[in-house]
């Protein structure tokens, strides 16, 4: 009798171990992220998947900070809430020491939109959340939040069989379920994504294996990147940021690139709508301009008019796997097409990249035919049979591809005018409006250079061999 109960037990606990273990192989992470951490998706805890990656997420020689060039610059007032992690201090103006219920109180008074969006949140009323039904557009969040309850269990957050009550202020803001109360002197932070990983695991695992996925054949790009995992990298290893000036124009490019430090570009806080980063305008904030304007070539195309005029229509609360038959979507959206991948749906963006934001980076045009980049060319082709069939699609990408290419040799024409111009001294003031440079220090005479050769390099990037 007792050799059986003893047998049950250890069956029951077997079956609890398999359950959390199997949590942490998820589907939509890439195998390239289990196997740049060295881990078996088979038999990883959600917690050591999230051990592994917040390990890598935080090693400054993997992309965490300030980056090589700090000694050269300090973030203005505003700054230390682009990069939290590395320089918010708490206020030591305000010492209360609140509770749960009382931040919600005091902030009604002091910040009532703060309290307002988190009341329409998911985060606000997590009953609502279990108890929806079936034929609700919103019942995959059910499934979402048992996910959360089962990472906190890993974590030892949760007890087994605990439901989770809410997410307040002190969860976020401090740590998650940590403490009654918070002393805003000590406690308060702001929060990172690692921080909403604890809970959001999943996508926070799919963002950051753009690190992974995102490795170009010859090195085009460094490892990683264009991607929005080491966007913040990009952003403060570019010399020409460093070593600027106007330290309020420079945070004007961190602005856009903080989507490796946290995750309210995409889902304002403090309602975290997943409904409103699923629209087109919530990738405009960053995605335009002169520089990458893909909010005005999408806005202005036939995909994104029809958004404009028919957008209101549409169900935005479905998962975006329903957007088309549940949803009524007849349009594709920035999201829509850059989170799928082969079917599936990630935070991953960048699984299909072939050209980046700058085809004229050295090596991107010769590469656009290579193995590499036609694999990725036909799981386009999946994306956008969807919708067209794919003698269409493939006929598009072609014209895309050769437009892209035609309008690269143009470029390069010009380019080799101007910097033959420039060699022989004859741009407009480049004799005459030429300000004498003052140098502080030898460090800051390097740093002056490498600006200016950066300033070459845009002008040639070929990399002639003066810059060298």
């Amino acid at each position: 009798m007792v050799a059986k109960l003893w047998l049950r037990i250890v069956t029951v606990m077997f079956g609890v171990l398999l359950i959390g273990v199997a949590q942490a192989n998820i589907p939509t992470v890439p195998n390239e992220l289990y196997e740049a951490l060295k881990l078996d998706r088979e038999k990883t805890s959600p917690k050591e998947l999230y051990d592994a990656v917040v390990k890598r997420y935080k090693d400054p020689a993997q992309g965490a900070g300030p980056g090589t060039m700090a000694q050269y610059w300090e973030p203005i007032p505003y700054g230390i809430y682009l990069d939290p992690a590395t320089f918010y201090k708490p206020p030591t103006s305000n010492k209360d020491v609140a509770s749960r219920k009382e931040c919600v109180e005091c902030h009604t008074d002091e910040s009532p939109v703060w309290v307002q969006a988190w009341k329409r949140s998911s985060h606000a009323n997590l009953d609502k959340i279990r108890n929806l039904k079936p034929n609700d557009p919103t019942f995959y969040k059910k499934g979402k939040l048992e996910d959360v309850e089962k990472n906190l269990r890993s974590h030892g957050k949760l007890a087994e069989g605990e439901q989770l009550k809410e997410v307040g202020c002190i969860d976020c803001h401090v740590e998650v379920g940590a403490k009654k109360k918070a002393d805003h002197a000590k406690d308060l932070k702001m929060p990172t994504a690692d921080v909403c990983g604890i809970c959001h695991l999943q996508e926070f695992a799919e963002r950051e294996s753009e690190r992974d996925t995102m490795i170009w054949p010859a090195g085009q790009w460094p490892d990683g990147r264009p991607s929005h995992a080491l966007d913040y990298k990009a952003n403060v290893e570019t010399t020409v940021w460093a070593a600027m000036p106007q330290r309020e124009v420079a945070e004007g490019c961190s602005m856009c690139h903080t989507n490796q430090n946290k995750c309210d570009s995409c889902h304002t806080r403090h309602e975290f709508s997943a409904a409103e980063s699923r629209k087109p305008e919530a990738c405009a904030t960053c995605h335009s301009g002169v520089d990458h304007n893909n909010w005005e070539a999408y806005s202005m195309s036939k995909h994104g008019k029809m958004v404009s005029m028919l957008g209101n229509q549409w169900n935005w609360d479905v998962q975006l796997k329903d957007a088309y038959a549940v949803g009524g979507q007849s349009a594709p959206t920035c999201a829509g097409c850059h989170m799928e991948y082969e079917g599936e749906f990630a935070h991953n963006m960048v699984r299909k990249i072939r050209w980046a934001n700058y085809p004229f980076v050295p090596g991107i045009a010769e590469n656009i035919n290579s193995e590499w980049s036609s694999a990725r060319l036909d799981s386009w082709v999946v994306t956008c049979t969807q919708c067209h069939s794919e003698r269409f699609a493939r006929s598009y990408l072609e014209l895309m591809d050769k437009g892209t290419l035609a309008g690269l040799a143009k470029y390069q024409e010009a380019n080799g005018i101007v910097h033959q111009l420039y060699k022989e001294g004859l741009l407009t003031g480049q004799k005459t409006n030429r300000p004498m440079l003052k140098f502080k220090t030898k460090t800051h005479v390097s740093v002056k250079w490498l600006h200016y050769k950066n300033v070459l390099r845009i002008l040639n990037p070929r990399k002639p061999a003066y810059w060298t």
